[in-house]
């Protein structure tokens, strides 16, 4: 049975007791809906560490003024459950007010210069500010040994990584790979906004970064026409395509000359529900 704590004092408390008993703690920020994306970050916190938690906070510093914020998913008992399947040991459920007890307006904020402006973070400024100020909050608290992330945002782990490196936090991340439906469609919670027509049109997503990989591990180096290749078939799926670009996968820039290590990162729009997926390539270095 997972154990529910609801307070700072109540998280502080128990995560005490297990240092006491030199256990090694594992985190798993969500903001819950849980999947079984989430349940396999759960399953690799719990393979690593002595105790894990999860958190479960839908965060409102990281949602623009005009996204899902109120309509997310907010389905705890059934996250509880999973959880509990997944063998997770506590999950840490506190209250915006305890988060942002001077509101968000005052809050002090975590940003990653530059990064945080592109692909994402152009569409959604400040997203990825509010993201940083959370996780930051929710390592301070919980002071894990590691931390784990699915890596189906890929700039957001990115992102939080170099938040760590940066800041010189004492804990260690893992991302894991994203976890995906049989059709290819990566698990989200908000692909439960889909109707059928709409979940159709979004496996296009997938096949699109799959067919866009096999180019450029064939040789093709033209990464802006792989890129208009890229958004002309998602929009021919039905899908109104954000962006789709191929970068580098060290700096998390627009890939150039020598560019090797890469990922391609998109985002595109089923109906009004927006969808992101990523895939990293190896293209082939000339002899």
């Amino acid at each position: 049975m997972t154990l529910q704590i609801d307070t700072l004092p109540q998280l502080k408390q128990l995560l005490a007791e297990q240092r006491q008993q030199r256990r090694t703690i594992g985190l798993v920020p969500t903001m819950g809906n849980l999947h079984a994306g989430h349940a396999s970050l759960v399953l690799a916190a719990k393979a690593q560490c002595d105790f894990v938690v999860t958190t479960i906070f839908v965060n409102p510093l990281q949602f623009g003024p005009n996204e899902d914020f109120a309509r997310y998913p907010r389905t705890l008992a059934a996250d509880k459950v999973a959880l509990s399947e997944a063998g997770c040991d506590a999950v840490f459920t506190p209250a915006a007010s305890d988060l942002y007890p001077a509101g968000l307006e005052q809050q002090t904020r975590i940003s990653v210069p530059h990064l945080s402006t592109l692909y994402c973070g152009k569409t959604r400024p400040g997203h990825f500010d509010g993201v940083c100020t959370i996780v930051c909050k929710l390592f301070n608290m919980s002071q894990p040994d590691v931390a784990y992330f699915g890596l189906k945002d890929f700039q957001q782990f990115f992102i939080i990584s170099r938040m760590v490196e940066d800041l010189q936090m004492p804990l260690r991340l893992v991302g894991l790979p994203t976890i995906r439906e049989a059709t290819g469609l990566a698990m989200s919670s908000r692909n439960g906004f889909l109707n059928a027509e709409q979940h159709g049109q979004a496996t296009a997503i997938h096949a699109t970064l799959q067919q866009v990989a096999e180019h450029i591990r064939g040789g093709e180096r033209d990464f802006q026409q792989l890129e208009q290749l890229a958004l002309a078939k998602l929009q021919a799926a039905g899908l109104r395509p954000d962006y789709f670009h191929v970068v580098d996968r060290q700096s998390l820039l627009p890939a150039h000359g020598q560019s090797h290590q890469l990922v391609l990162l998109t985002a595109a729009y089923a109906g009004t529900t927006r969808l992101i997926d990523n895939v990293t390539v190896d293209s082939p270095v000339p002899a």
